[in-house]
């Protein structure tokens, strides 16, 4: 392990980084790209905040469509702020991790009712926003406002990491690869280097295979010296993940109707479309009681849909129906099939269905 980078030589790398990043910034709908931002092109801090939330632990490659759709159809904050829970909710399914589209409604109003619909430029008062933590605070603080703060995702840990030939494992060396990171801002375009860390992060300094004869970093990079970039960041073993299972209820009606209901909003998949189900339980527990919905001839599915969050597998056992008119759930509503689109459901819902449909 080495010293943090000597403050005489964090100029020069924050320069060499900038320079590289004038020529190489990824293009991407969010952002404003150097040449804009030295035309005096300001970046619209709805658009910042917005893929900084979608981005969490999502792909760009995920993220550009819906990012994209939601900002065709809300364009700004305010707008965002007038939405329909069901519509944002429907617009976020597949994206995952659904408690942030519950967030983002929450601070989307937030901003609308106390802040005029002005997202504030500090990081103080970004952090008191509903959903905006620490990381999101200071991204959009630096790139949205040119703030001098710190800004610490997994592409910049894995720079600082390799830059410092830091053998600490993740995720105890997150401390100190912030101090790594905040050692090098700069004053002058803050936005600009935040940027361009995740970039040569995502695109030099890669997991596997870094470019290094292309990295403008690589002579004060400490693990090229060593041999060592390729295993860095070390990581703590991984704990394994147990598996939980449950049943859902996949109901259509004779006129085409499907039978969903809206989850509860605290927990898993909360406040997202979905098919009536049970509780999820150990797969050493004895599966929970049948609970149907809605009186009708179940049948259960030879597969199972199966779905891996982030701290368990699970294995859905699925039983269908089809009712007559004139049945009523106990739970539930039917869905006339012209305003029902699998699209609206989140991943796993939507994996149970394209098991049931051809049934």
């Amino acid at each position: 392990m080495t010293d943090a980078a000597p403050t005489a030589r964090a100029p020069r790398l924050a320069a060499e980084l900038l320079d590289w990043y004038d020529r190489h910034a990824r293009v991407m709908p969010w952002r404003t790209g150097p040449a804009a931002r030295a035309d005096g092109v300001r970046p619209d801090p709805y658009r910042v905040w917005l893929s900084e939330i979608m981005l969490q632990q999502t792909t760009v490659a995920a993220v550009k469509p819906y990012f994209e759709a939601f900002t065709a159809r809300w364009p700004t904050v305010s707008d965002l702020a007038a939405a329909a829970d069901a519509d944002v909710m429907a617009a976020w399914a597949g994206l995952g991790y659904y408690a942030r589209a519950r967030n983002l409604l929450k601070c989307a109003r937030a901003v609308a009712e106390t802040h005029d619909g002005v997202f504030p430029d500090s990081h103080d008062a970004l952090l008191s926003l509903p959903g905006v933590g620490p990381y999101t605070a200071a991204a959009v603080s630096a790139i949205a406002f040119d703030r001098p703060e710190t800004v610490v995702d997994g592409n910049v840990e894995r720079v600082m990491a390799r830059l410092h030939d830091e053998h600490t494992p993740l995720p105890a060396a997150k401390p100190i690869l912030t101090e790594h990171a905040r050692a090098l801002t700069p004053p002058e375009r803050p936005g600009d280097y935040a940027q361009a860390v995740m970039d040569l992060g995502a695109t030099i300094c890669t997991p596997r295979n870094p470019a290094c004869g292309l990295c403008p970093w690589r002579t004060d990079c400490a693990a090229w010296a060593a041999g060592t970039a390729p295993e860095l960041p070390k990581k703590a073993p991984k704990k394994v993940k147990p598996t939980r299972r449950g049943i859902a209820y996949l109901a259509r009606r004779v006129d085409g109707a499907w039978l969903l209901e809206t989850r509860p909003e605290t927990g898993l998949l909360g406040g997202m479309l979905g098919w009536p189900g049970t509780d999820w339980v150990s797969l050493d527990a004895a599966l929970p009681d049948d609970a149907p919905p809605i009186r009708a001839e179940w049948r259960t599915l030879s597969e199972e849909a199966r779905h891996t969050f982030t701290h368990f597998h699970l294995r859905l056992t699925l039983k269908v129906a089809l009712v007559p008119m004139d049945r009523a759930p106990c739970r539930g509503e039917f869905i006339p099939a012209p305003e029902f689109r699998p699209a609206d459901l989140p991943t796993l819902m939507r994996k149970a269905f394209d098991l049931a449909r051809p049934r």
